[in-house]
């Protein structure tokens, strides 16, 4: 029997809003297992104690921001209309169902204040080591990645500015190994000459904090770059470190690295790290080495230039620190540069007459260069616990990858947005090899 509903929602009515809740509701599990009161002590340096006007509550201002990221609402206008009208966030909020919503201004001038601190960071490590008291990190595995984020600019609006390129953090370690490396093979130390290398860059009108990002397959414009690391027991995002999209995957790693593991403690319980081939770099190698950290790293298939043998195909000989080619003549160590480099060169009077010059070099004096490293020991030390570890590896894709797949398609990630707890995920068992 057909029929319509002709009653008018105009009556007043008795309700509670806790029952205006469902019991499953996502809110009241955070409710219930996350204390948002530390937050006050985090901001308290950025009020007045006894002047002005009465402040709106920061801890509901902050909850406002989990729910935008939550739910997706990347809008401060829509996220105070969807406040407004639905009682799971009156509820999570403290709100009653005739309580004003704050204003949307509001909410953007407390992102922006406390922005510009190390608050939501705080914040953030909070809440993971709430996490780890309830026993859903570990600190035994943790997987890193980045993906680029597209900035909110258009890429045919820029301004071109040189900028100096700046200095690698870790120089001063990369002199100290080229000195000690030239001193142990008879050279003499070489100052390192200070050269500003000026390099001309796109900078955007709309949004300058973001990088032009040029890399094979991926789009070209302005974009940012979140570096993310991930527990792997349930896939808690551990760290969230923003950067423009130009910062090369690398550049950030350790730094971010030692703050998880002495924020969070890890110095005992951290056995292994799984990363991209994007990380696999001479100094990310030796720290990890130097912290006896288990370490799978994607390797990259460097192909040779066409018509010339591969470097593989010299063998390096550690008991004479020389190469040997393919016919078994030997390439002496000539030199170590400032970018950390041995330079071995053959004898090019014995390379005249030998039948393989034109597949090995097109050197106008017939000589062959080989260079190595001075920290590729711990490059090769990362690349036997690849080739073993490759099950760790595999674990990139039900964890930080899936991560961020969640962050894009669920919570509106394709900006630069607040993050603060990840959703729960299945535990992913791992047995290190000894």
């Amino acid at each position: 029997m057909l029929r319509s509903n002709p009653n008018v929602q105009n009556q007043y009515e008795l309700v509670c809003i806790e029952d205006l809740v469902l019991p499953n509701h996502p809110l009241r599990k955070i409710q219930k297992h996350i204390d948002f009161s530390f937050i006050l002590d985090l901001v308290h340096p950025y009020y007045c104690e006894d002047n002005g006007r009465p402040s709106a509550d920061p801890i509901m201002l902050f909850k406002m921001l989990f729910i935008g990221y939550l739910f997706g609402i990347r809008s401060e206008r829509q996220l105070e209309l969807e406040v407004h009208s639905n009682n799971a966030y009156r509820w999570f909020l403290g709100l009653g169902l005739t309580d004003s919503v704050p204003d949307h201004s509001t909410l953007s001038y407390f992102r922006q204040r406390l922005g510009d601190g190390d608050v939501f960071q705080e914040v953030f490590d909070q809440v993971v080591l709430l996490a780890i008291k309830h026993r859903l990190v570990a600190g035994r595995v943790l997987i890193t990645d980045s993906t680029h984020l597209k900035a909110n600019a258009n890429k045919q609006k820029f301004v071109k500015e040189e900028v100096t390129k700046s200095t690698k953090t870790y120089i001063n370690e990369l002199d100290e190994a080229v000195r000690a490396d030239r001193e142990a093979n008879g050279k003499k130390p070489k100052p390192r000459k200070e050269v500003e290398e000026p390099k001309e860059t796109k900078i955007s009108t709309t949004d300058p904090e973001s990088g032009y990002m040029v890399r094979d397959g991926k789009p070209e414009g302005f974009f940012y770059l979140d570096h993310r690391t991930v527990d792997h027991k349930y896939n808690i995002i551990t760290d969230v470190h923003i950067t423009a999209g130009n910062v090369h995957d690398s550049v950030p790693y350790v730094d971010r690295l030692e703050h998880i593991v002495q924020k969070f403690g890890f110095e005992n319980t951290l056995e292994a790290v799984a990363l991209d081939a994007g990380y696999f770099t001479s100094y990310i190698c030796k720290k990890l080495q130097d912290k006896k950290i288990y370490s799978v790293i994607g390797g990259r298939a460097f192909t040779p230039v066409r018509g010339l043998i591969g470097k593989w195909r010299f063998k390096y000989d550690a008991e004479k620190n020389v190469y040997i080619c393919p016919q078994k003549h030997e390439l002496k160590y000539s030199t170590t540069d400032h970018q950390g480099y041995r330079q071995y060169k053959s004898d090019p009077n014995h390379c005249a007459n030998c039948p393989l010059l034109r597949e090995c070099t097109r050197s106008k004096n017939k000589q062959k260069v080989i260079t190595r490293h001075v920290w590729h020991v711990s490059k090769e030390w990362v690349k036997q616990r690849s080739r073993s570890g490759k099950y760790l590896y595999r674990l990139r894709y039900r964890t930080v990858e899936r991560s961020f797949a969640d962050a894009k398609e669920l919570h509106g990630l394709h900006l630069n947005e607040l993050h603060i707890l990840p959703r729960k995920k299945r535990r992913l068992p791992v047995t290190l090899p000894a």
